[in-house]
């Protein structure tokens, strides 16, 4: 049983280094914001964007990784002004930096953290190397990953990376000043505990969404909604188009690989939508397609795509093969394998009963565990048990780092 927190509505300070091209993880970020703030909490962002990188000479942006002193000055202002029961934070990389974390444990501050993706285990964030899984790095000194350049291409990133995580696991960063890690499920849990992470101080929140129940309406069709990157297997999704042409194939996002989807007839591609205009693609698709060539953490693409009643054709690697119950809420196969996906696209397309009927197990699921309500309970659990066992919250005389 949790004790029961003296602040009923905590007031939490959220850190994040946004994104140059906007993700998941910073839609997570408004939402949680957001779902907090409907709730009664008082709550303030301290953000960076990667967008001030720009001009930035790269022996600052080098120095600013490893510590920034900026971040600890932010930090003070928001301590006097706004006076946080708890400091969330999301991504520090690259300008927020881990300093943040010695700030808030100065200062008394009890400090969550979201795992978004493996940057703590993996210069590269993916575990993900030439197409391919690598876990090398995992549990040791990620040396490896500036030989190979993971980052980028490029050796001296890589080693900028390197050296942030090799500097902040020697000072204990990691093992000393987060209070509370959230792992987005079991799987990332499991991988961070064999990384290092202390595991009594690692518990389980995915991430939500809220959608309404979608109306009923013709279905037909695969969507894939994502960056058209390596990662995400686009190559794999247009070999298994080209072996399972009667499957109509529709297409939403920009990246690199975007030229990969040219010249295949059944391919539509749709470009970058807005997020009613993916919750309006979902409910006029028959299977979400997620051909993943990562672990994956948590893609809230496919909390989406349960949500409107879409079960969800995935890799069965990582989180997803643990996210979608093959048969129930979806369908697997081996990950790279075209034939293998071709052949669950064909199969869905000829059962469209045995599709409704999982897209419906995929919104009473939805229901059970990804729901904001759920999510919001969850969360508030962590906080109170951090806040349980860190005796000066709320106190007044909190010390300014």
């Amino acid at each position: 049983m949790t004790p029961p927190s003296s602040n009923p509505r905590p007031r939490v300070l959220i850190a994040h280094n946004s994104y140059q091209q906007r993700g998941g993880e910073d839609a997570v970020v408004e939402a949680e914001a957001e779902l907090l703030r409907s709730r009664g909490h008082a709550v303030r962002l301290l953000v960076a964007h990667n967008d001030a990188i720009v001009g930035m000479p790269r022996s600052r942006l080098a120095a600013r990784t490893l510590w920034s002193s900026q971040t600890v000055r932010d930090f003070r202002q928001a301590l006097v002004e706004f006076r946080p029961d708890i400091l969330h934070v999301h991504n520090t990389f690259p300008l927020i930096s881990p300093s943040i974390y010695w700030a808030a444990a100065r200062a008394g501050v009890p400090v969550v953290q979201t795992l978004h993706n493996f940057r703590l285990l993996c210069p590269q964030a993916m575990l993900l190397r030439e197409g391919r899984i690598c876990e090398d790095c995992v549990g040791r000194l990620p040396w490896r990953g500036v030989v190979r350049r993971c980052y980028r291409g490029s050796a001296a990133q890589s080693g900028v990376l390197a050296g942030m995580i090799s500097l902040h696991r020697a000072l204990g960063t990691w093992g000393s000043k987060v209070d509370r890690y959230i792992a987005l499920n079991e799987f990332c849990r499991r991988k961070f505990i064999e990384g290092g992470l202390p595991a009594q101080r690692i518990v389980v929140k995915p991430n939500f969404v809220d959608f309404p129940a979608p109306e009923d309406g013709a279905r037909e069709g695969v969507l894939f909604v994502g960056r058209l990157a390596e990662e995400k297997g686009l190559s794999t999704l247009c070999a298994a188009a080209r072996l399972a042409p009667d499957v109509a194939v529709r297409v939403a996002g920009t990246g690199p690989q975007a030229g990969l989807l040219q010249g295949i007839p059944s391919v539509t591609s749709l470009g970058a939508l807005s997020a009613a205009e993916v919750r309006e693609a979902m409910c006029g698709a028959q299977a979400l397609v997620m051909p993943s060539l990562w672990y994956e953490n948590f893609p809230r693409t496919l909390v989406e795509a349960f949500a409107c009643a879409l079960p969800v054709i995935a890799s069965r690697i990582g989180a997803l093969a643990e996210l979608v119950e093959d048969g129930v809420t979806g369908l697997l196969f081996e990950p790279g394998n075209a034939a293998d996906l071709a052949a669950k696209m064909k199969w869905a397309a000829a059962h469209p009963d045995a599709l409704m009927r999982m897209g419906q197990e995929a919104r009473r699921r939805y229901l059970r565990e990804f729901s904001p309500e759920v999510n919001y309970r969850r969360l508030t659990e962590i906080y109170a048990q951090v806040l349980a066992a860190t005796p000066v919250v709320g106190l007044p005389d909190r010390k300014v780092a």
